[in-house]
């Protein structure tokens, strides 16, 4: 029987001797950071995904945070997501003094139901923040007829999603406006990283002054347009929110691989869907006819019995070398949102889904050997 000789994650990343030599060779150069690496990235991610502009910043959250405020955001506003999330979807809201609305979630994929976003706009929202959960694409038509409707802004939040598509068309330029992360878990990775994608100016303006503390030297925006070439103004309150060459090198490194990547996080997934497809224990999520999903995350779920004794399956997995993870605590439970007032209960299949819920690994570089391991120590599990 294969036996791992090392720790297998839920997700890691693949970095290969290109991207140590193009990382290499910035820190050779004049630029370390605000060089020609952080344009070249944020050419490449438009190019890729058809937006018409893309602004990279130092983390996927800076990007969701400068998208808001692209967006107008205010306090007092309303900003509907998902509660099955990382946080920063619904922080960035707060950092705004705008509140964070929750809607429930369709179980099969663990994105927001759209049939439920209606019922919970008021005259104070002003924005929808669909998560694509794991690199599946939430079904964004729906959504985009809601916010035509009542002329709201959509900003996706794709921090799972790059290299996934929606009916054919890459995530990326579908929406008002769209965010990645490049953390080392996702299908690509700058170390810490995000990016925000629009096809519109003026969010383009906006993203682009909130990532370097609202100061510009563009002639076109400037209050006072009789100063030297040396002159600037602050225009709005922003923040140091830019990421460097060094990450940018690596970014345009491993873009070059990113549907390699996807590639092999599919394979492994279809590998699970096989091993568990008759199982009526666990849950291997499909793919809905519209998605082609980047699988971030393989985020199975436990049935019957099995749900109350996920504590100790997961630490059994965990015993066996599997670090497997859960994704994620629904937002509104953490204590700061209780602090607000947000209630348990608000989102019966968001906590449902959530008490069932275990990632398995998938990643870039991951051996059939260990795929096979996972398996059969899972099923093994499953027997007791």
């Amino acid at each position: 029987m294969f036996v791992p000789n090392r720790n297998i994650p839920y997700s890691r990343q693949l970095i290969e001797e290109d991207d140590i030599q193009a990382v290499s060779e910035v820190l050779k150069s004049d630029y370390l950071t605000q060089g020609p690496m952080v344009d070249s990235f944020e050419k490449t991610l438009a190019e890729y995904t058809g937006a018409k502009y893309a602004v990279a910043f130092a983390t996927g959250t800076a990007a969701l945070h400068a998208a808001y405020f692209a967006a107008g955001i205010q306090p007092g506003d309303e900003v509907i997501t998902s509660p099955i999330t990382f946080a920063a979807t619904a922080n960035a809201a707060l950092y705004l003094g705008a509140s964070p609305v929750f809607v429930d979630i369709e179980p099969e994929t663990g994105n927001i139901d759209s049939a439920r976003i209606e019922e919970k706009i008021t005259p104070k929202t002003r924005l929808i923040a669909p998560v694509h959960y794991s690199g599946h694409p939430v079904d964004l038509d729906p959504i985009h007829e809601i916010a035509k409707k009542y002329n709201l802004i959509v900003v996706e939040d794709a921090s799972h999603a790059i290299g996934a598509a929606y009916k054919g068309k890459r995530i990326g330029a579908l929406s008002d406006m769209t965010t990645f992360s490049f953390h080392p878990v996702k299908p690509i990775t700058t170390g810490e990283g995000g990016a925000a994608l629009t096809d519109n100016p003026d969010f383009y303006s906006r993203l682009r002054l909130f990532s370097s503390h609202g100061i510009t030297k563009d002639p076109t925006l400037l209050q006072d347009k009789n100063q030297g070439t040396w002159y600037y103004e602050m225009l709005h309150l922003g923040y140091n929110f830019r990421i460097t060459d060094i990450q940018c090198a690596l970014g345009v490194s491993q873009m070059k691989k990113l549907d390699r990547f996807i590639r092999e996080r599919r394979e492994l997934v279809s590998r699970y869907q096989e091993a568990f497809k008759d199982d009526d224990r666990l849950i291997i999520p499909f793919e809905k006819d519209y998605a082609f999903s980047s699988w971030h995350l393989v985020a199975s779920r436990l049935e019957g019995d099995f749900v109350s004794k996920r504590k100790a399956i997961f630490e059994a997995l965990r015993d066996k070398k599997i670090f497997v993870q859960v994704h994620y605590i629904p937002a509104y439970w953490q204590p700061y949102y209780q602090s607000l007032g947000y209630a348990r209960g608000i989102c019966p299949q968001a906590e449902k889904f959530y008490e069932a819920e275990i990632s398995l690994p998938v990643f870039q570089g991951m051996i059939s050997g260990e795929v096979d391991y996972v398996i059969d120590t899972v099923k093994q599990l499953l027997t007791l």
